[in-house]
């Protein structure tokens, strides 16, 4: 469930701000609203983290080795900081050499034709009165120099000549009698042997440089370290600086004062200030957490104002579940998925039916043994409190094991191959293997039609429980009619799926006068169900259009239905390809079983082979392995969907929740004050200065 929470206003004086603060972090209860922070304290503090997230990112992208790694050297945070910087310096060294490098490399081949170049020598003759400049000419061209025109031809390769044209004086303009083809070529900064000399002693330094950025990555677990603890004091100081006050526009060098006494970690005394001056900020609280949060403001001497937060209000949300349900929070973690304050909590429905998605998709009891495997190897090595991502792993794994044992899966075998037994104990409805040894006509086409089937009839199950959600939470209002009316239009829809997606004759839309067997006859309806579906579609949308607006009255509910009468009926259009969409678990799963036994087909006849045994299990278990992380691609893109899309849209759930994060201290998060923060202390230098 999604825990109630109530906002909170604090109020402090303005000059115990600091300790204030941190006697709320160590309570940890308070999620405060979003600030801006300012002040050099807090810029060099970014600065840091930055420079410390870049130094992670260059250690990490040199590939060594395992044996060449060297072992991890424990930092401070100021050896932790200056290493940062160190290495940042030498990655910027690096590019700078390797720019010019190219660069230098790029005049090379330029004048490569010229031979070797040296501008001094120009220089050199320029001063004695004879001045050179070099051109190209297509050779076919060069017999059009006019004859004013002095010129000493140099060499000439392929259809080019080069020549230098001469002078007794300096040329600033494009001499007349030149060919508009003769091309000049600009003159070099350095020689050409100074060029070469150049790369080879860059690509030297380059060599050294990447030498001991190598070293380097034994400082990589120091570096991660200062940027947990920057970052522990980033929000500190964020908060610190955007707390409303008393007078905060009186004086702007106040808040400047007020960043570098913290960094420099005074108390905090304002010239000026009187304790009549006040701050205050706001948060949210869980609701049973008030009172200690009120008994915290009375010991601390603290002003506090507890209220019902406003619709509007960024309210976090907080997910209250018994342990079992507790298990889905790594996966909606690592998506980054909370609902929104004013939202549902699904968290049981979504582990429930992400599980038989999981399941449906890797169909393989095989499979599901080693992803249970999997999941009690990590069980053994977890922690006390996070145990929840293997269980999540065994549970997964299980239901991919049921799912594979019912449709007879194990590994892509042939069901002619596996023992008898376990073709027994799958589920004739959905398993071909069952059927043919049953002696079914057609097994194969009737089992996939029946897992369409039945991936139509988990669509309706699910969204079913959607709308009856949304009836239950608008009970108190006539609004609830409308959602009856959308809950009746997905049973109608449900048939007309049946009818167009898996067999128009099984599944008429009129009264044959036969009755309707469902899943493998596992069920039978009347003949009159295509009658009772329509009429149950229709009824629903006339509910659904007259009651899914109201708002305190029928008329401008309906008024608002008309408005939209388009974005209606495309709502009855998305309730089919809702349902329709659910047929993606019996496809892939489908294009699984496929690879499966492909790869089953190409390893098979190397087993004849004693010569080739080994590179048939080879291409087993790659072969496998490709599919079953293909499968868990699978999961994310299609199990997870379902889930958060399609059943989220009829529960009318945007995923827009922020996730509750009190104000609180972290065990690897300490305080750090590094004195090499430069704007921080070449802020308290000029107010030093100013004193």
């Amino acid at each position: 469930m999604i825990v109630q929470m109530k906002k909170v206003s604090i109020v402090v004086l303005n000059s115990e701000r600091k300790s204030s603060l941190k006697k709320l972090r160590k309570l940890g209860l308070v999620h405060l609203e979003a600030l801006e922070g300012n002040g050099p304290v807090l810029a060099a503090f970014k600065e840091s983290s930055s420079i410390a997230d870049r130094a992670i990112s260059i250690v990490d992208e040199i590939k060594v080795s395992k044996k060449r790694i060297p072992s991890q050297v424990q930092l401070d945070p100021n050896e932790a900081d200056e290493k940062a910087r160190e290495i940042v310096a030498l990655a910027d060294r690096k590019k700078a050499l390797l720019d010019l490098i190219t660069q230098s490399t790029i005049e090379l081949e330029r004048l490569e034709k010229w031979g070797s170049v040296d501008p001094s020598d120009f220089k050199s003759l320029a001063e004695k009165g004879l001045y050179m400049y070099m051109y190209e000419i297509p050779i076919d061209r060069y017999v059009l120099i006019g004859d004013n025109l002095k010129t000493m031809v140099v060499n000439s390769e392929g259809k080019i000549a080069r020549f230098l044209l001469l002078s007794e004086e300096e040329v600033l303009e494009r001499p007349e009698g030149l060919p508009p083809e003769a091309y000049a070529v600009p003159m070099p900064e350095k020689s050409t042997d100074q060029f070469a000399v150049d790369i080879q002693n860059a690509e030297n330094e380059v060599a050294e440089i990447e030498s001991k950025l190598i070293e380097c990555k034994k400082f990589r677990d120091g570096m991660i370290g200062l940027k947990k603890a920057l970052a522990s004091d980033i929000e500190f100081e964020t908060i610190y600086t955007g707390m409303e006050r008393d007078g905060a526009k009186e004086s702007e060098s106040r808040t400047e004062q007020d960043t570098v006494e913290t960094a420099l970690e005074k108390e905090r005394e304002e010239a000026g200030d009187t304790s009549g001056k006040l701050a205050w900020i706001t948060g949210y609280v869980p609701a049973d957490s008030v009172e200690d949060l009120c008994a915290a403001c009375k010991l601390n001497e603290w002003a506090c104002a507890v209220s019902d937060p406003a619709d509007d209000d960024p309210v976090p949300t907080k997910l209250k579940n018994n342990r079992l349900v507790s298990i889905i929070y790594p996966l909606t973690d690592f998506l980054d998925v909370t609902p929104g304050y004013h939202e549902f909590d699904i968290s049981g429905w979504f582990l429930l039916f992400f599980s038989i998605f999981f399941g449906m998709i890797f169909a393989d009891a095989g499979y599901g043994a080693l992803i249970s495997l999997v999941g009690l190897i990590l069980l053994a090595k977890a922690k006390a409190g996070k145990r929840s991502l293997p269980v999540l792993v065994i549970i997964l794994g299980l239901c991919t094991m049921i799912y594979g044992i019912l449709t007879c899966s194990w590994f892509g075998i042939d069901w002619n191959i596996l023992p008898p037994w376990m073709v027994n104990i799958s589920f004739s409805p959905i398993s071909s293997a069952k059927m043919e040894m049953m002696g079914v006509a057609d097994a194969a086409a009737r089992a996939n039609t029946n897992q369409k089937v039945f991936c139509f009839m988990l669509a309706l199950v699910q969204l079913s429980v959607a709308h009856i959600k949304c009836f239950i939470a608008d009970r108190k209002s006539l609004k609830c009619l409308g959602d009856l009316g959308s809950l009746l239009q997905l049973w109608g829809m449900f048939y007309v799926v049946m009818n167009m997606v898996v067999d128009g004759t099984r599944f008429p839309l009129a009264n044959t006068g036969n009755p309707i067997p469902i899943f493998g006859g596992a069920v039978v309806l009347p003949s009159v169900m295509p009658l009772i579906a329509i009429g149950v579609l229709g009824f629903g949308f006339v509910l659904s259009f007259i009651f899914s607006n109201y708002e305190g009255s029928v008329g401008k509910s309906v008024l608002e239905s008309c408005k939209n009468i388009i974005s209606v009926l495309l709502g009855v259009v998305n309730v089919f390809s809702d349902i329709v969409s659910y047929i993606r678990l019996w496809a892939v799963a489908l294009a699984g079983a496929a690879i499966s036994s492909t790869v089953n087909s190409m390893a098979g006849p190397m087993f004849g082979k004693l010569a080739i045994v080994v590179f048939a299990v080879i291409l087993l278990v790659f072969g496998h392995g490709l599919n079953m992380i293909l499968n868990l691609l699978s999961v994310v893109v299609h199990g997870v969907r379902l889930n958060t899309l399609e059943f989220s849209q009829h529960l009318g759930m945007t995923w827009s929740g922020t996730k509750y994060r009190p104000f609180s201290e972290n065990g690897d998060m300490k305080e750090v004050r590094v004195e090499g923060l430069g704007k921080a202390i070449n802020a308290v230098g000029e107010l030093g200065k100013l004193r």
